[in-house]
């Protein structure tokens, strides 16, 4: 008996195999269809977004021609001062001076979601990017926040200087969506999901199509097989 169970829930790979094979085209077409759809679907219902950036360099107020306490001093302060950066970078006094100058119809919570911060491990450099669906809105923005943010600094942390390093530009291309990666886990999901589909509605077929089946079904061993004439 305990022979019979265990054949009943045997999975032949092969056979598997072969019929992932037999239906390849149906599983190419179901992929190119997700494909098709993630495609047109980034191109006509996602509207593009641009990110333009702007770095500026924070100079320590301890900063002078001894290169130890450059590398012990300014190094270690900059490493802690990092979150102090970004929240002063994000605060609303800092926002809002940036949205009066631009006359944007903004409140600095919504222009706070657009904005992301990055300091790089042991350095003073800052850079402040703005994400917007107008690219010129997005570095007019960035640059604004830039200025608005170095006096700010200043003032709070009392550092020597902040220094613009690069000013925003205006993105030529977006940032988002990226249609070319769309494209690709549009292709992806759409053939996992066929292979899924075939392999499941195999395993989970309960009716006798193969020889195998006979004997899987009523544990008897099979003599012999009739033959199909017309396939023959």
């Amino acid at each position: 008996m305990s022979n019979k169970n265990n054949s009943t829930v045997e999975i032949d790979v092969l056979f598997l195999l072969k019929k992932l094979w037999f239906k390849k085209f149906l599983i190419i077409f179901i992929a190119l269809f997700f494909g098709t759809l993630s495609l047109l679907g980034s191109i006509f219902l996602i509207k593009p977004s641009y990110t333009s950036t702007t770095r500026i360099y924070v100079v320590n107020q301890n900063n002078n021609n001894n290169a130890s306490n450059l590398t012990a001093q300014d190094l270690q302060a900059g490493s802690y001062l990092v979150n102090d950066y970004k929240e002063i970078i994000t605060s609303q006094e800092v926002l809002t001076k940036a949205i009066e100058k631009n006359k944007e119809n903004l409140t600095p919570e919504e222009l706070s979601k657009m904005i992301s911060v990055a300091i790089p491990t042991d350095t003073r450099v800052i850079s402040i990017s703005v994400k917007n669906h107008d690219a010129k809105k997005a570095s007019e923005l960035a640059n604004s926040i830039r200025e608005a943010a170095s006096d700010k600094i200043k003032d709070v942390t009392k550092v020597q200087d902040v220094t613009t390093l690069e000013a925003a530009e205006v993105p030529d291309e977006p940032s988002s969506p990226n249609i070319k990666r769309n494209l690709i886990l549009g292709v992806l999901v759409g053939a996992f999901l066929a292979i899924v589909g075939v392999l499941l509605s195999e395993i989970l077929d309960d009716r006798i199509k193969r020889p195998e089946d006979v004997e899987d079904v009523l544990g008897m061993t099979l003599i012999g097989v009739i033959p199909d004439i017309n396939k023959l």
